[in-house]
C-alpha cells in the first residue's frame, strides 16, 4: 500500500510525504514514491490513534457492547489500538479471560485489543489477582477501574508486584466514602437541580495517595480521567519533584462543565462527574504544559434502558470512540491549545510509551498503523450514526471538525469512510 501526497504528522512537524507499507510495517517514507496508491491530497496522516481506556463490556454485558461492535467503533474513530478495562463479568482477573479477549479480538480482526487486568480478584479489593499469569497471557496493565483499591497497603503491594512484571497500575481515583452516593459535582448546579453532589476532594484524595505511594516506593503510577483543577496541580507538583506519575483526561472534561446537568440529560452523567469552568480551564492548561500526558475516551457504552431512567438511577458513562478525535481536534488544535504534533503525542505517542506498546509514531520500520483524516471536514455528531451499541453521548447536534477517512492497521485498511 502507498499513501500519496499526504500531510504527515511526524514527531518534529507536519511534512508532505508518501508512505509505503509492506508486511505490516512502514517500509518507506519519501517525498515521492513511484507506483499507484491512495491519493491523500488534502488529507492528514497521523500515527494510528491509541486509546488506553475503553470498556468493551465483553464478557458479561454484551447488551451494552461487545468486542466486535467496540472494535468497529474504534476503527471508525481512527483508533488502531485500544486497551479494555477489567470491569466485565467475570472480571478480567485471570489468564483465561485475558486469553479469551485476545482470541475474540483476533477473530474480529479490526483493531488491536489489549486487555487490562484487574488489580484484585473479582475487583473486590481483598486479594491481589494473578498478575504474572495475566501478563503472560497478554495483559498490558492493571486497574481496579470504576473504583479505587481502598486499602493503601494492598495498593502498595499491587504497585510493587506490577512493577516486577513490567506493568503499571492505572488508577481510578475515588474515595467512595466522600462520594457518599453523589452523582454530580457538588456545587451551584447540584444545588440548582437537587441532585446529590460529590466533592472534588473524593478524586483529589486518592490522586494524592497514589502519588505518595509512587514517590515512597520509587515506582510508576498512572492517574485515570483527571477532572479537577486541584488534581492537575497535584500531578504537576509531583512531576516537578521527579515522581514517576503519568495522567490522562477525556474530551468531556475539557469540553463540558457541570452546567450541562441542568438539562437532566442522563448522558451527562459520568464518573468522575463533569466539573466547573475553572476545572475545565485547568484541564486545558494541564494538556498544554504536559502535566496531562494523554487523551483517552473512557468509552462507556450503555443500552438505551440504562440511561432512560431517572438521573440518580442512570448508569455513568459516555460512548466516546467515534467522537474523541473530532472533539479533541476541534477544541484543542483549532483553538490553539495544542499543535497537530502535540495532539498526535497525546492520542498516540504517549499511550504507546506509557504502556510500552509498539507504534505511536510514524517512522520507517514501525508498525503500519495509520489514521488518515480530513481536518477540514465539518460534521454534526449524530448518535444514530454510531456503530457502537452505545448511543449515549451528550454531544448530540454539536458541530465538529475532522473526519476519519481511513484507518490502517498493520498495513491493511480496516475502515474506509463511505459517505
Amino acid at each position: 500500500m502507498i499513501l500519496k501526497h499526504a500531510d504527515v504528522v511526524f514527531c518534529d512537524g507536519v511534512k508532505k510525504a508518501d508512505i509505503r507499507t509492506e508486511g505490516g510495517t512502514i517500509a518507506e517514507i519519501a517525498p515521492r514514491i513511484a507506483g499507484e496508491g491512495i491519493d491523500c491530497t488534502g488529507l492528514t496522516v497521523f500515527p494510528g490513534l491509541i486509546d488506553m481506556h475503553v470498556h468493551l463490556r465483553e464478557p458479561g454485558f454484551e447488551k451494552k457492547e461487545d468486542i466486535e461492535s467496540g472494535s468497529r467503533a474504534a476503527v471508525k474513530g481512527g483508533f488502531t489500538q485500544i486497551c479494555c478495562m477489567p470491569n466485565t463479568r467475570p472480571a478480567i482477573d485471570n489468564k483465561v479471560v485475558v486469553t479469551y479477549i485476545k482470541h475474540r479480538a483476533r477473530q474480529v480482526g479490526l483493531c488491536k485489543v489489549h486487555p487490562v487486568g484487574a488489580i484484585t480478584e473479582g475487583q473486590e479489593g481483598k486479594t491481589l489477582a494473578a498478575i504474572g499469569a495475566m501478563k503472560a497471557a497478554g495483559a498490558v496493565a492493571l486497574s481496579e477501574d470504576g473504583k479505587s483499591v481502598a486499602s493503601s497497603k494492598l495498593m502498595a503491594n499491587a504497585m510493587q508486584y506490577a512493577a516486577d512484571f513490567g506493568l503499571k497500575c492505572l488508577c481510578h481515583c475515588e474515595d467512595a466514602s466522600l462520594v457518599d452516593g453523589g452523582v454530580v459535582n457538588e456545587g451551584y448546579y447540584s444545588t440548582l437541580t437537587g441532585l446529590k453532589g460529590s466533592l472534588r476532594a473524593a478524586e483529589d484524595c486518592m490522586i494524592a495517595r497514589e502519588i505518595c505511594l509512587a514517590e515512597s516506593l520509587s515506582l510508576p503510577v498512572h492517574i485515570c480521567h483527571v477532572s479537577t483543577y486541584s488534581g492537575v496541580q497535584l500531578i504537576r507538583e509531583a512531576k516537578a519533584r521527579g515522581v514517576e506519575v503519568t495522567a490522562e483526561t477525556c474530551p468531556h472534561y475539557f469540553t463540558l462543565t457541570d452546567a450541562a446537568i441542568a438539562s437532566f440529560d442522563t448522558n451527562t452523567k459520568v464518573n468522575p462527574p463533569l466539573r466547573e469552568e475553572r476545572d475545565r480551564l485547568a484541564i486545558l492548561e494541564g494538556l498544554k504544559d504536559g502535566t496531562l500526558d494523554c487523551i483517552v475516551t473512557d468509552h462507556a457504552p450503555h443500552h438505551f434502558d440504562d440511561k432512560n431512567v431517572e438521573y440518580d438511577l442512570a448508569a455513568f458513562g459516555i460512548s466516546g470512540l467515534e467522537t474523541s478525535f473530532a472533539l479533541s481536534y476541534t477544541m484543542l488544535v483549532r483553538s490553539g491549545v495544542l499543535t497537530l504534533c502535540e495532539l498526535a503525542q497525546k492520542m498516540s505517542g504517549a499511550p504507546a510509551g506509557i504502556l510500552s506498546l509498539p507504534g505511536g509514531v510514524i517512522r520507517e520500520g514501525m508498525p503500519a498503523d495509520l489514521t488518515v483524516v480530513d481536518l477540514n471536514a465539518r460534521w454534526t455528531i449524530d448518535p444514530a450514526a454510531f456503530v457502537s451499541k452505545g448511543k449515549n453521548t451528550p454531544f448530540v447536534g454539536r458541530e465538529v471538525y475532522g473526519r476519519v477517512k481511513y484507518t490502517v492497521v498493520d498495513g491493511e485498511i480496516k475502515y474506509e469512510e463511505t459517505i
